[in-house]
């Protein structure tokens, strides 16, 4: 027998090594991330994702339950990611109102670019779901939560208005997602948000 073949031959003689369930869960989250990448998110199905990762059906139910459980679960996944790089980012540049500034500008459009080609079917898929939307809620609410600290530094003691927050929100959203289909540079993105939460910023002042 080759050594080759031996190899082969002791791989699969060898017992898997059981996985905790947490490990399972990031299994899962990336096998199905993966999936929607490759053959695009209507083909993201619990049963595929059974057949993708290898394992049973009634474990892929015990993670998700419904098609809409692993959909919303990509979007935590996702948002746990962007919220891991925003904090990195901005622990390292909180010195000076610009290097904040660039670090939440940057932060934001490099974590869409990294998976976001990937999100729009995710969240389109996920379309008028109560659910989805409450959970979209709680995390563009931590967002700005996440910004206003950052920010409280260099505003007035009121701060700057919610209402500013929630623009800069939808501007991050759109310039991301223009980056992603190629529409501008992820630079002209980045530099353009930079710009959008220097004048936040500078309007603070003015009431």
């Amino acid at each position: 027998m080759s050594t080759a073949r031996t190899r082969e031959h002791a791989s699969k003689l060898r017992p898997r090594r059981r996985l905790s369930r947490g490990e399972r869960h990031r299994q899962l989250l990336d096998v199905a991330w993966q999936l929607v990448r490759e053959e695009g998110t209507d083909a993201l199905t619990l049963p595929r994702l059974s057949d993708k990762a290898d394992v049973t059906k009634p474990v892929v139910y015990d993670h998700f339950s419904t098609r809409d459980g692993l959909l919303i679960a990509l979007y935590r996944d996702f948002d746990a990611r962007q919220t891991a790089i925003f904090d990195a980012v901005l622990e390292a540049n909180k010195l000076t109102l610009e290097a904040t500034a660039r670090a939440i500008a940057t932060s934001y459009v490099e974590c869409v670019l990294t998976q976001g080609r990937e999100m729009p079917g995710v969240l389109a898929a996920l379309a008028g779901s109560p659910e989805m939307e409450a959970v979209k809620r709680e995390y563009q609410v931590a967002f700005i939560e996440r910004c206003r600290r950052a920010l409280a530094a260099f505003t007035p003691a009121r701060g700057a208005a919610l209402a500013s927050f929630w623009a800069l929100l939808g501007a991050a959203d759109a310039l991301s997602h223009a980056a992603v289909a190629g529409e501008i540079t992820a630079r002209q993105a980045q530099d353009e948000l930079f710009e959008t939460i220097m004048s936040i910023v500078s309007r603070s002042f003015e009431h």
